[in-house]
């Protein structure tokens, strides 16, 4: 019954019209239910009580991995990564084949020891500004990115959850623990390999795919106030230019409220100079840190209330058509700064004083207030709020969120406490800076994640207790014949790597762990081997955009084809596998 229902959960799982967490929830459900209508006994006593499967929800490995999200969302909130996004979009400006492979390695290096997800994110708007600025189709590096962070993931034991998971549960059925960097070398190794390919040749096999509609960012008008002291203060306008590696477009400089300086390349900008310029949301406030410049309200960034940043749509009979925002009070109602405005057919740049300018239907008011009064003015007033709300960096708490992140990982890694208690800690130690608030905690929260880590433990721990695992190992090892053990190992590597590609990557892993476990055991050979099979396996979700979570986002954003996953995902995970396949046998001494 229990090997029926897991191939009843592997089906369910492959479903794209039934949510993951529903799935999941009916797995766990069943496992309920069947369980305690017919419940398996031994000696009178019952060998699993209906009861244990809600302990999975407090299991260490789902504890840690809840943790790491959260701590990842307080890297995330308060802009931490935003330096080395920006270091980033210097480069591909001006090397942009170093800047690939520079961009490979270090995704790939963060994913290590951050969930991908917040990595990913971060990059997906810089790469695609900066290959376009550098007349490259953005489809040549974000696919290759994406892959980049997976193989990072595979490195350390808290690279994935997925790595999480198998490492509880080896422990759990009496292995040694394994260690923060148990398996890092063979991952360096053949992961280095799998980066040179996704630098070198993988970008030759991807067709130039063009951008969807919806990842067409608005280009707002704005102006730039430089600050004394900034990086603009003192030089020419094409220093300024080159700062931004060519991609500020300058329309007008204003000098003292009235006087308007010619944009000769080598004009000197000083201190309250305005820089009128045209730009995305994103590119704007990169200018902002590159020059030492502040939009309208931009003082606002720098209050300990979080930010966000919001689309107000001008429409007919709103309290802002034909009115300007002082006019109609808004600034002093919801505290709204405006930074940028869009006004459709119109290429004038606004007045400095936007918050005087006069709208009109069809204007977009980009516009900063706190989070309480975006809220408010959505449901309050009858000023179209559109949905595209960006959260602001909690300024001034990136080195602290980094810091505490160290703070955790590092004792782990050392063996000097367990992650499980490190990265709780790290979660209170943000809160307490003020790094995360409550909602940021919540929003953190991964309940699809959740539901389908509990139902797939359930799972595990079903097979281990009937010895189904025992039962479907028996079978795996009187098939094999003769076959050597590495060509076992093997198999079993790429029998993961493609069940992970169709189904969840943690159900994937968890329920071949005790399958391999047991088949290991029935071989005779040492288990540690197997279980690093389950784990590089369940991690080359290489091949279709729903193998892991971030292969969706990269989807939509570089306007790829599900063929192009196979692309450049087959021969990936060939690399991966031959490399592992070699590697492992001869480290066991198999």
């Amino acid at each position: 019954m229990v090997m029926l229902l897991t191939a009843f959960a592997l089906y369910l799982f492959t479903r794209d019209r039934i949510p993951l967490e529903t799935a999941g929830m009916g797995v766990l459900l069943l496992l309920l239910v069947g369980f305690e209508l017919w419940p398996l006994e031994r000696g009178g006593e019952r060998v699993i009580e209906s009861t244990d499967f809600f302990r999975n929800l407090g299991h260490e490995a789902l504890v840690t991995i809840t943790a790491l999200l959260v701590m990842g969302k307080g890297l995330e909130t308060t802009g931490a990564l935003r330096p080395v996004a920006l270091f980033f979009t210097r480069l591909w400006t001006r090397i942009p084949l170093l800047a690939a492979l520079l961009t490979l390695v270090g995704s790939a290096a963060f994913s290590a020891f951050v969930n991908n997800t917040p990595v990913v994110v971060m990059l997906l708007p810089v790469l695609t500004a900066a290959a376009l600025h550098a007349h490259q189709a953005p489809s040549s590096i974000l696919l290759p990115m994406g892959f980049a962070t997976l193989i990072g993931g595979m490195s350390t034991v808290i690279g994935t959850s997925t790595n999480l998971l198998v490492a509880g549960i080896a422990e759990d059925l009496g292995l040694e623990p394994f260690g923060m960097f148990s398996f890092s070398i063979p991952v360096l190794l053949v992961g280095g390999v799998g980066i040179l390919f996704l630098w070198w040749l993988a970008p030759k096999l991807m067709p130039e795919r063009t951008l969807p509609l919806q990842t067409a960012h608005r280009v707002y008008a704005s102006t730039l106030r430089i600050r004394a002291g900034g990086f603009a203060d003192g030089k020419t306008l094409a220093e300024i230019r080159a700062r931004t590696g060519n991609a500020i477009e300058v329309t007008r400089v204003l000098r003292d409220n009235d006087l308007i300086v010619s944009r000769l390349p080598m004009i000197r900008i000083r201190a309250g100079d305005r820089l009128f310029v045209r730009d995305t949301l994103e590119r704007l406030h990169q200018y902002e840190q590159l020059l030492g410049a502040s939009l309208p309200g931009g003082e606002l960034k720098y209050s300990n209330e979080p930010q966000q940043v919001a689309e107000l749509v001008v429409t007919p009979g709103s309290p802002l058509d034909n009115r300007s925002l002082s006019e109609a009070h808004l600034d002093e109602i919801y505290g709204l700064s405006p930074l940028a405005m869009y006004r459709a057919g119109d290429r004038e740049a606004p007045s400095d004083d936007l918050l005087n300018t006069r709208l009109s239907t069809g204007d977009v008011l980009l516009a900063q207030a706190a989070r309480a009064d975006i809220r408010r003015l959505t449901t309050e007033s009858s000023v179209l709020v559109l949905g595209r709300v960006m959260e602001l960096p909690r300024a001034g708490r990136a080195r602290a969120a980094v810091g505490i992140m160290a703070a955790a990982i590092i004792p782990a890694a050392l063996g000097w406490m367990p992650i499980v208690l490190t990265s709780v800690m790290g979660v209170g130690a943000m809160i307490a800076a003020k790094c995360l608030s409550w909602r940021n905690v919540r929003d953190a929260f991964n309940v699809p994640l959740t539901i389908i880590i509990v139902a797939s433990l359930g799972l595990g721990d079903a097979l281990l207790k009937t010895g189904a695992a025992d039962w479907l190992a028996a079978v795996f090892v009187a098939l094999s014949g003769n076959l050597p053990v590495p060509l076992l190992l093997s198999a079993l590597m790429l029998m993961m790597a493609i069940l992970t590609n169709v189904v969840s990557n943690n159900a994937a892993a968890i329920i071949g762990t005790p399958i391999a476990a047991a088949f290991a055991a029935g071989l005779g050979a040492p288990v540690e081997p197997f279980i690093l099979a389950v784990i590089f396996g369940a991690n080359m979700s290489f091949l279709t955009p729903i193998g892991y979570q971030t292969n969706l986002l990269i989807m939509s954003a570089g306007g790829y084809r599900r063929l192009d996953f196979l692309r450049i995902g087959a021969p990936l995970t060939l690399i991966m596998w031959l490399g592992f396949s070699l590697l492992l046998p001869m480290m066991y001494e198999l």
